[in-house]
């Protein structure tokens, strides 16, 4: 293999590693996920155990930084970067140019190599696809303070509280009905999902991926016995927000490893949504942060909360509360909504100092 093909494969070699270590800061301090960061460290490691069966000396020889024409070489817009975010994407789509440069080149010299190289470019695919399908809807969720649940099953009566609700401020709005027909629900989540648009809200759909998927929803949420979150991302047409309800150390424990947008910690207190779940208490919620740390999953404290108790829960850390029938059943759920959505927010900017 002469000295330029040399050339070609320690640049390339280069550019993929650090991309790889940009993917790898951003997984680790953006999205903070231990699980994700992990996953990019693996493919640099796996990546340099692969090139170094070529001769490192020779690749090192051939390595002419001062003699390449392309350095200094601008085009414009090339390091327009505004976020880290945009830091990210450049570099998932730098990796995969420099596998299949690598792996085009390569092959000159050693086909197994080449092969182990175009592996890891599918491997990197799958590996962007991953951290986008979690990042993007862990970022919309995490704007949440106000989260409000809405369980009906008369339709006028659920788009009246999805407007109302949104009026008065509530930032996410969950659909829980679950005696409606296939067919009306799909419809009734349609124009709870417009409505939701419209107002500047998140619209979640209960437990039902596919109705969820289908109207259009920014996300779902399951239950204990629903559809396991691997399914559902496979169910998926965009990036779509995946909650989980959690109630038990042991629970949160089974939920993380898949990685799901947010999880629900509670019940906090007596709720009459769910009068059959044992009480969690506040220092579930408490433990059940501690146990996210590092996870990047993101959470919601939920269970008989009101304004009046709604100060010992945001005390464990908490930063978004659902509620029901504290607002939904108020003789005004949008007054009832923007009073709790108040004192979250003072809550929550004292504790951040």
């Amino acid at each position: 293999m002469d000295r330029a093909a040399y050339r070609i494969i320690d640049a390339n070699f280069n550019r993929a590693r650090e991309a790889l270590r940009v993917m790898e800061e951003y997984c680790r301090f953006v999205l903070n996920s231990g699980t994700l960061s992990e996953r990019v460290k693996k493919l640099r490691h796996e990546l340099c155990a692969v090139v170094g069966r070529l001769d490192a000396g020779k690749l090192l020889a051939g390595r002419d930084t001062v003699g390449d024409v392309g350095v200094g070489q601008k085009v414009e817009g090339q390091l327009g970067r505004t976020t880290v975010k945009d830091c990210f994407v450049a570099a998932a789509r730098r990796l995969t140019e420099a596998l299949r440069a690598l792996a085009e080149t390569v092959q000159i010299e050693d086909r197994a190599v080449a092969d182990a190289v175009e592996r890891l470019r599918y491997d990197a695919y799958t590996l962007e696809k991953d951290i986008v399908l979690f990042s993007e809807p862990v970022e919309k969720f995490n704007r949440v303070r106000l989260y409000v649940l809405i369980t009906s099953n008369l339709p006028a009566e659920v788009l009246s509280l999805a407007s109302r609700c949104a009026i008065g401020g509530a930032d996410c709005l969950q659909l829980r009905a679950k005696e409606i027909p296939d067919d009306r629900l799909f419809a009734l989540a349609v124009e709870f999902v417009e409505i939701c648009r419209e107002m500047g809200a998140l619209s979640i759909i209960n437990d039902r991926a596919d109705v969820a998927t289908a109207a259009g929803a920014d996300g779902v949420h399951l239950g204990q016995n629903d559809l396991p979150v691997e399914q559902v991302r496979r169910l998926q047409l965009s990036p779509l927000i995946i909650g989980k309800s959690t109630h038990s150390a042991k629970e949160l424990a089974s939920a993380c490893p898949s990685l799901p947008s947010y999880v629900s910690l509670g019940p906090a207190f007596p709720t009459p949504t769910k009068p059959d779940i044992e009480i969690a208490g506040p220092p579930y919620i408490r433990q059940g942060l501690e146990q996210l740390a590092g996870t990047g999953i993101s959470h919601v404290a939920i269970g008989g909360i009101t304004p009046e108790n709604v100060e010992q829960v945001l005390a464990t850390g908490a930063q978004r509360v659902a509620v029901c029938s504290v607002v939904t059943k108020a003789p005004d759920p949008t007054a009832a909504c923007r009073r709790l959505k108040e004192r979250i927010i003072k809550l929550v900017e004292e504790k951040q100092g």
